[in-house]
């Protein structure tokens, strides 16, 4: 039953709601409260604490503009001889009007310490001169909403489902398996979805809220099985058209590891039997490989292009910005040309001219291995037999991206996928968020690498960290400077580098510095990059697109700047361009003082272990899974009510369920479409 089929839902408030994903009645039945607030009962005001939200009652004393920055209301209320203070910065003439002293008011909203006490900014409110409104008889349901949909009216429209629900207009199916349900001890799907909209009175807000209960774990177990089954098929649906299985042939493998500087590891060797055997199957390879930076996660990579090569396919490198791009190209081009390996360099910011010759090489065939970023996977660029899609730093990608450059594949072909990260994505967050890969992890360093020292200096201290550098410099070291983002702007971030740059330079007066920021062209970085590489710059002042890739073994010294601005992984990210050399490496984490309690805890972590996995779960713990992907991904399927952090015990027997369901076609279709709804496109690219 489609939405549009309830009273009063017509084309702006339908297009409002599929902003939500909510297309049917069963969806806004499934459309739960993030939280929910207590009006039941109203808090005397000398019982007030800040953080908290509550309702309040009380009799308007005065009302005043009060001028600063900004002109902002300010309304004083009074009950039993205490006083609270309400501020509205955005207000019109009759709403200040409307505030007369003696007038009797109810607001809700969070208590904040002002200028002059506590307060509450921008409450919700209702005046009255006798009689008070009725109190909320139950627990109120906070629900996600859109611009133009009130939170009063998303309430109608869940009342208004739970009518068809009871009228028998529409029924909710059991999908989970009896001996689950009996296992768990869980109430009814109906019972556990009522008790979240409409908790009862007695209900205890803060366990409501913080823990999971019966009826919250049947749904939390209904989602997790539900996204379990949509990574499935999404394997089987990329694994659906047979792949060319790649033969060893020795060749092209056997001359690259001969003539590498170094031998294998033995967690390379673990992993690279694990990518060829893969290879060797006429099923596509989906396969995510871990590995902290420095690992040696590209000779790998190089390896299984080289297979492919050997077998008559091209062979696709993503990287998601320019320089690594530019990183793997050198990397490549210096392991591969020596065995006659065509390497191509593809990317939106050519010129033309160049950019049409490397689109001529690649679809001729003549393009063996084609290193760039998105430009890969655009409409104009084909491939003779591209084989093999080798796609870095897999978490910048989304679903649908990765998936536009596997339809680069022959018509009726399946494509063998290689996917790498250095951002260590904890066991946890991988089963759930990469649940279509595979997973292979390179645990194990190089021989001879020495563990960073790094270390927490205060902001008060620069003057000794730049001396630091000149002696660093002087003595034949090379050393890098960053400077983090500082607001939400690349802007900023370049200016804060240019102008550090300026700075060292005056300070540092016989000392060569260069500088990269996200502003320059390609041409630009790839020169100042090489000056560094071969010495001739010794400080590098850069933002964070030194953060992955960049391999300089004689720079052996960093300097992160406001290291408390930046997040766990990215910094142990930054931290990985040096220690790559035989000598020891230091990392000066450069903080602001005051540093919050959390911000210490994160530094500190930093300060005690070099070990990206440790640290990654550290991470997860802090800020949470959303923020340890990066930027919300296109095609990632967020969570509604599973969490997981909190959930994480569950995975395991959940993905144990979720293989319960394969005689159930029927039963699995019903159960993503409730709640992944639209969003299985994720599993249908």
């Amino acid at each position: 039953m489609k939405v549009t089929q309830l009273n009063g839902v017509g084309p702006a408030l339908t297009s409002k709601l599929e902003k939500l994903g909510l297309y049917t009645v069963q969806d806004l039945l499934f459309h739960l409260p993030s939280r929910y607030q207590d009006r039941t009962r109203l808090v005397p005001l000398h019982a007030l604490r800040p953080k908290s939200a509550c309702l309040i009652e009380g009799q308007i004393t005065s009302c005043s503009l009060q001028r600063g920055r900004r002109v902002s209301l300010h309304v004083s209320i009074s009950n039993n001889g205490v006083t609270l203070g309400l501020r509205f910065m955005h207000f019109h003439a009759n709403q200040a009007k409307s505030f007369s002293t003696g007038r009797n008011i109810r607001c809700f909203g969070e208590i904040r310490p002002g200028p002059q006490g506590l307060e509450m900014v921008h409450p919700e409110y209702v005046l009255f001169d006798d009689e008070p409104p009725a109190l909320a008889d139950r627990l109120t349901p906070i629900y996600p909403t859109t611009e133009g949909l009130s939170l009063t009216r998303m309430g109608q429209l869940i009342s208004l489902a739970w009518q068809q629900l009871e009228q028998g207009s529409i029924t909710l199916k059991e999908l989970l398996p009896r001996q689950l349900i009996t296992q768990y001890q869980l109430p009814s799907l109906e019972q556990s979805l009522k008790q979240l909209h409409y908790p009862s009175l007695n209900q205890d807000l803060n366990q409501l809220q913080t823990q999971v209960t019966p009826a919250k774990l049947r749904l939390v177990l209904e989602e997790l099985i539900a996204h379990q089954l949509t990574l499935s098929r999404a394997k089987q649906q990329s694994q659906q058209l047979a792949a060319l299985a790649f033969l060893v042939k020795q060749g092209l493998e056997q001359a690259l590891i001969k003539n590498l500087p170094f031998q294998l590891t033995n967690a390379q060797q673990r992993v690279w039997q694990e990518i060829s055997d893969d290879l060797g199957t006429p099923m596509p390879m989906v396969r995510m490989v871990q590995g902290d930076v420095g690992s040696g996660k590209t000779v790998l990579a190089a390896l299984a292009a080289c297979r492919a090569i050997d077998n008559g396919c091209q062979v696709a490198v993503l990287a998601p910005t320019e320089i690594l791009a530019e990183q793997h190209l050198h990397s490549f081009s210096q392991w591969f040309e020596p065995l006659d390996i065509h390497v191509v360099w593809l990317t939106g910011k050519q010129k033309a001219q160049k950019k049409r010759q490397s689109l001529a090489t690649i679809a001729s065939g003549e393009g063996q291995v084609i290193v760039g970023t998105h430009a890969l996977f655009q409409e104009a660029v084909h491939y003779q037999h591209l084989g093999l899609v080798i796609i870095d730093e897999q978490h910048r990608f989304g679903v649908a991206q990765r998936h536009s450059l596997v339809k680069k594949a022959p018509p009726g072909s399946g494509l063998h996928q290689l996917v790498m990260t250095a951002t260590p994505i904890p066991r946890t967050l991988a089963m759930s968020a990469y649940g279509d890969l595979d997973h292979s992890v390179i645990d194990e360093l190089p021989p001879g690498r020495k563990p960073i020292n790094s270390v927490l200096l205060n902001n008060i201290r620069r003057a000794d960290v730049i001396e630091r550098i000149h002696q660093a410099c002087n003595s034949g070291q090379q050393v890098y400077w960053i400077c983090p983002l500082i607001e939400a702007s690349e802007v900023l971030q370049c200016e804060a580098a240019q102008d550090t740059a300026a700075l060292l330079i005056q300070q540092l007066d016989n000392i060569n510095v260069g500088l990269v920021h996200g502003r320059l062209s390609g041409a630009e970085k790839a020169e100042v990059m090489a000056g560094f590489k071969a010495g001739k710059i010794q400080l590098l002042v850069a933002t964070t697109v030194v953060e992955v890739g960049v391999d300089v073994p004689n720079a052996n010294l960093m300097v992160i700047d406001n290291a408390e601005r930046l997040g766990l992984a990215q910094l142990h990210q930054l931290r990985g361009r040096v220690g790559r050399g035989q000598a020891q490496s230091h990392c000066l984490f450069m903080y602001q003082a005051p540093l919050s309690a959390m911000g210490r805890e994160r530094l500190d972590i930093l300060r005690q272990s070099n070990d990206g996995f440790v640290i990654a779960e550290k991470d997860l713990q802090l800020r949470g899974p959303g923020e340890v992907l990066g930027t919300r991904q296109a095609g990632t399927i967020g969570l509604r009510v599973a969490d997981l952090m909190r959930d994480a015990h569950l995975l395991p027997a959940v993905k144990v369920i979720a293989e319960g369901y394969t005689p159930y076609p029927e039963k699995t279709a019903q159960l993503i479409l409730r709640w992944i709804g639209n969003n299985q496109a994720f599993a249908k690219i």
